[in-house]
């Protein structure tokens, strides 16, 4: 471990990388330069009806695990293609894709492939607005609603959650500052067999059927008190089966002191069946996210200071917990897992787009209570240093 700190700090020392921390959305809008159209035609763009970027997030990733040196290698962490535009002062669109996955979506039940995070229109109707079509959920936390290329390591909790659906979400501004949304989606993409790995003998009647009416419904509030306090809260309840549900909340704040900028969110999540499937790992259960009433809690929080106006430095922490809330079949009630995420990294902005280069460290530890263990798991802890850029790249 000290190897690695050792590896880690002349890292950061030698390589000077780089970002400005992007404010709740604000890393989804390019302004400032250019976009590449402009740049190569001399000629000025004059409409915002149509607006192309493309999402980048590359790395060299140097990995190590409790047996020493595991891997470096050059990847491709984020690749993404989008179009956006404001057709008139009601009438708008946004379009984005993966392209580093697969687009198979013919067994999903909103018939889209799941690369395609959005595909939709938005309609504005005084304080009204309205986005129909596949799209990202409104759930809380500062970090859950940044650009994911911005995202170094997201949470296990966020890692294992479904984030794009397909439906609607109604939007109220309560004045310029305060905003509600009322969300109303599918609850998964896939087929229910798929997601959740139901399978049967013939003629043997499934233990978990799917419900009707398979939706998730999320209220959430954003909030803005003079660009210094920031809030963005949620609550949800999805229906997983018939007579399953699961309920998600989640709180966000977010505090802006000049140079410093922190915040916090809290999230926890009580399922009746295991949809993120960590306790099915854990207590073994084969075919998929089937175990029973499981209960996660996460805790994230980042720190970032700008000590120049093109320099950027943070750190970050994050706590979780997997747990059992309910015994069943044999499967004892209480906690079976605590994890913590480290990071720490200094990033370099060269433009006044969001273009930037980084280096960081990224530290991950898991400990499993005795009754995880009595079940064949094993502490382990992962590191890794990576060195890369980010870029939301105009196009047009």
């Amino acid at each position: 471990m000290k190897r690695i700190m050792l590896v880690c700090l002349t890292a950061l020392a030698v390589s000077g990388t780089c970002s400005l921390y992007a404010q709740s959305s604000g890393s989804d809008f390019m302004v400032g330069d250019k976009s590449l159209f402009e740049e190569v035609t001399g000629i000025k763009k004059k409409t915002d009806k149509f607006n192309l970027y493309l999402n980048m997030h590359g790395d060299f990733n140097m990995k190590w695990n409790d047996s020493g040196f595991d891997q470096g290698a050059f990847e491709m962490k984020q690749l993404r293609i989008e179009m956006k535009g404001d057709i008139n002062d009601w009438l708008s669109y946004r379009y984005r894709q993966r392209l580093n996955r697969g687009n198979d979506g013919s067994d999903n039940i909103d018939n889209v492939p799941t690369s395609i995070d959005w595909a939709g229109v938005g309609i504005k109707l005084n304080k009204f607005s309205f986005f129909a079509g596949k799209q990202c959920v409104s759930y809380g936390g500062i970090e859950f609603d940044l650009n994911p290329i911005d995202i170094y390591e997201y949470s296990d909790m966020i890692e294992h959650m479904s984030n794009f659906m397909t439906g609607l979400n109604i939007g109220y501004d309560i004045n310029a500052h305060q905003q509600l949304n009322l969300q109303i989606l599918d609850s998964r993409n896939g087929s229910f067999n798929k997601t959740y790995g139901v399978e049967t003998e013939d003629g043997e009647q499934p233990t978990i059927e799917s419900g009707k009416l398979p939706l998730v419904y999320t209220l959430n509030w954003n909030g803005n008190f003079n660009n210094v306090f920031k809030t963005r809260w949620s609550a949800s309840v999805m229906n997983e089966a018939k007579s399953h549900n699961m309920y998600y909340y989640a709180v966000g704040n977010e505090l802006n002191l000049g140079k410093w900028n922190a915040f916090v969110d809290f999230m926890y999540s009580k399922e009746d069946i295991d949809r993120k499937g960590i306790i099915t790992n854990i207590v073994g259960r084969p075919g998929g996210h089937n175990a029973f009433d499981a209960g996660y809690l996460s805790v994230v929080a980042k720190c970032n200071y700008r000590f120049l106006p093109k320099w950027n430095a943070f750190v970050k922490g994050m706590y979780e917990t997997a747990s059992v809330t309910k015994a069943s079949e044999g499967i004892e009630k209480g906690n079976y897992s605590t994890s913590w995420g480290y990071l720490a990294g200094i990033e370099f902005y060269p433009m006044e787009t969001n273009l930037h280069f980084f280096v960081t460290y990224v530290g991950r530890s898991y400990d499993f209570t005795s009754r995880a263990k009595v079940l064949g798991q094993e502490n382990y802890s992962t590191n890794r240093v990576s060195v890369g850029f980010i870029w939301q790249m105009p196009v047009f």
